[in-house]
């Protein structure tokens, strides 16, 4: 059977892209090796976040007494519902996710596919003893969990963000190698169900390209509720209840119940046939130009295939992107407002350049830093926290970076990735009306500083 478009990946770029082709007139077939949603919402961005909202609600239940209600008896939790509302969650979001591919005519073949060469105009794609001839493809395999080379790991029963989801019984302490956005969410909910969390992380500051100074700012918020970290720290071996590792030239070993390992994914380029089309890589995933299109030109590649931007929101601009282009559509990717956050408590949340990044290329930039209790709903529901609001200009006064510290900071970014995605200088921005009171507010209130 012949196709316009085979999508290789049922994630956020492959069901989007299958949804947006369909819809347009094209004939649409989409392989999928494991389950429709992916990464992001089986193992990713959606269950952490259910189980990460269970724990706020437990947080503020604690701090109850601070807004002036009484909480006589230490609230408590049962970690199987917990486990069960995220299962429930999972599963009716990734059935709505197929029910809107099935209703828009999308064929959705579970199984492997494998690129196997060009013949007569179309690409072959075998997919168990079955071949397809399809006109285009987009490759949407996403990624996985990097597992680094550390002696002994593969002799324990280590964790990885897979296995920490579905935990059934919680250890009484926690060692995390990897201090970026996935361990440190992680770290967040283990605290808040009263695990002891140790963070052991090779840079010197947590969350990787994220501001620095709201890194270090979030870093000290958790270890006074408790958590452990080691910075700069390589881990040199680990064994079934500890982490050796190695700081300034002394080992030394880390006790721990249970060891996650988060160290960062890598994209899924191998077994697909790439090499039957002579499809290039750059550096760790498929090179792609501004739509999207790999050296091949009737083959795309979205997602954390491409090695770039691992995060779903971008995985779906990206799909649209290559959808219109393969429309006729004159549409093109770009990166400079691609909103990032880590769903702590508070949340952190950055789009656009950061002071680290500017500094390193020599750009001259103007900072403002305030509080978010500028904002007058933020006092109102944040006690005994400032948090804080970082807006970056260039010398014309253009909005370039935006970097929050505080509860609804995933909300509130929106706003500054919108100015920065337009161009706005402050003063244009200014014109634009903020609701009162909003958390949000706090971002308008910069832009008179």
């Amino acid at each position: 059977m012949k196709y316009d478009i085979a999508i290789i990946g049922g994630g956020p770029a492959g069901y989007t892209a299958g949804e947006r082709a369909a819809e347009n007139g094209l004939k649409t077939i989409l392989f999928e090796k494991n389950a429709i949603g992916g990464v992001c919402l089986n193992e990713g961005c959606i269950p952490t976040k259910t189980l990460l909202y269970s724990a706020k609600i437990l947080d503020n239940i604690k701090s109850a007494a601070k807004y002036g209600i009484q909480a006589d008896n230490a609230p408590g939790f049962d970690l199987g519902k917990i486990i069960a509302r995220k299962n429930k969650t999972v599963k009716k979001l990734t059935l709505g996710v197929k029910a809107k591919l099935n209703g828009n005519g999308v064929t959705i073949i579970q199984g492997e596919a494998v690129i196997r060469g060009e013949e007569d105009g179309y690409i072959l794609i075998q997919c168990g003893e079955e071949v397809f001839a399809v006109k285009n493809i987009l490759l949407c395999t996403g990624s996985e969990t990097v597992i680094p080379p550390i002696k002994g790991l593969s002799e324990i029963a280590y964790w990885t963000s897979k296995e920490a989801l579905d935990v059934k019984e919680l250890p009484r302490s926690i060692a995390i190698i990897g201090g970026g956005v996935i361990g440190i969410e992680f770290a967040s909910f283990f605290n808040s169900m009263g695990v002891k969390v140790k963070i052991i992380e090779m840079m010197p500051e947590i969350l990787g390209a994220m501001d620095k100074e709201i890194s270090a700012m979030l870093r000290s918020e958790y270890t006074k509720k408790g958590v452990e970290f080691f910075l700069e720290t390589k881990v040199i071996e680990v064994t079934p209840d500890s982490v050796i590792v190695e700081k300034d030239g002394k080992t030394e070993t880390i006790e721990a119940d249970k060891i996650q390992v988060s160290v960062g994914r890598k994209a899924n380029t191998k077994n697909l046939g790439i090499e039957t089309l002579g499809i290039e890589l750059l550096r760790n995933g498929i090179k792609v130009n501004e739509y999207m299109q790999t050296s091949h030109p009737n083959v795309y590649a979205c997602g954390d295939i491409t090695g770039f931007s691992m995060l779903a929101h971008t995985a779906y601009r990206e799909a649209e992107v290559a959808i219109n282009h393969l429309l006729g559509h004159d549409d093109r990717m770009s990166y400079k407002a691609v909103p990032a956050v880590v769903y702590t408590n508070p949340e952190v949340a950055g789009v656009g350049k950061t002071e680290e990044e500017l500094q390193a290329a020599g750009i001259i930039y103007n900072v403002v830093k305030i509080p978010m209790t500028y904002s007058g709903r933020f006092m109102a529901e944040n006690e005994s926290f400032a948090g804080l609001c970082k807006l970056i200009t260039d010398t014309d006064d253009r909005i370039i970076g935006c970097h929050l510290l505080g509860n609804p900071a995933s909300e509130i970014i929106i706003a500054a990735g919108i100015a920065i995605g337009n161009g706005f200088t402050t003063e244009e921005f200014k014109k634009n009306i903020f609701p009162h009171p909003t958390a949000g507010e706090v971002i308008h209130e910069s832009l008179y500083l």
